[in-house]
C-alpha cells in the first residue's frame, strides 16, 4: 500500500492545529499570542489571495504566528512564502487587532504585494476569491478584515 504524503501532512495539520489550539484556549500560558496576515489583491482588483485550508475550518488569509521574537513584517513575509511560494515585494501596515476567536491573539494585519508563481502547502490550497466568495467561509478571527477588504476592492481611500 502506497501513503500519499500530501494527504499524510494534511492530516497531520488537522490534528497538530486541533490539538495545540484546543489546549492554548484552555492553557494561555504565554498570553495573547502575535499573528501577522497578508491581504493579497489580484491585478484585477477585485479578488484576494486565501488559503483553502486543509483542516476543513474553511478559508483564511496567507499568515500565522510569529515565531518568538520575529518582527510581525518578518512573519508575514515567511507565512506567504511558506502558505503560497511567493515572494513578498513590499508589505505596508494596514490594521491591528485582538482576537478571542481561536486562541488570545494580537494580530497585524499588512497589505502585500508579491510575485511568484502559487503552490499549495500541508496548510491548504491558495485560491482567489471576491470578497462575496470568502465571506461566508472566513475564519472567525479573521473577520476584522472583511471592511478593509471590502474597501480596497472598491478603490475606496483606507483612512
Amino acid at each position: 500500500m502506497r501513503i500519499d504524503s500530501d494527504n499524510l501532512k494534511r492530516r497531520l495539520f488537522w490534528i497538530i492545529y486541533h490539538v495545540c489550539f484546543r489546549l492554548y484556549r484552555w492553557f494561555p500560558v504565554f498570553g495573547s499570542l502575535r499573528a501577522s496576515l497578508g491581504i493579497i489583491q489580484h491585478e484585477d482588483r477585485l479578488r484576494f489571495l486565501v488559503i483553502q485550508r486543509n483542516d476543513g475550518r474553511g478559508v483564511c488569509l496567507p499568515g500565522g504566528i510569529s515565531s518568538r521574537g520575529e518582527a510581525e513584517e518578518s512573519a508575514v513575509c515567511r507565512e506567504v512564502h511558506e502558505e503560497t511560494g511567493l515572494e513578498v515585494s513590499s508589505i505596508s501596515l494596514a490594521m491591528k487587532y485582538h482576537s478571542s476567536a481561536d486562541v488570545p491573539c494580537n494580530i497585524c494585519v499588512f497589505l502585500v504585494k508579491a510575485s511568484g508563481e502559487l503552490r499549495h502547502s500541508w496548510e491548504g490550497q491558495p485560491q482567489w476569491m471576491t470578497v462575496e466568495e470568502l465571506e461566508p467561509h472566513l475564519l472567525e478571527s479573521q473577520r476584522p478584515t472583511l471592511e478593509l477588504m471590502k474597501k480596497l476592492a472598491a478603490g475606496l481611500p483606507l483612512e
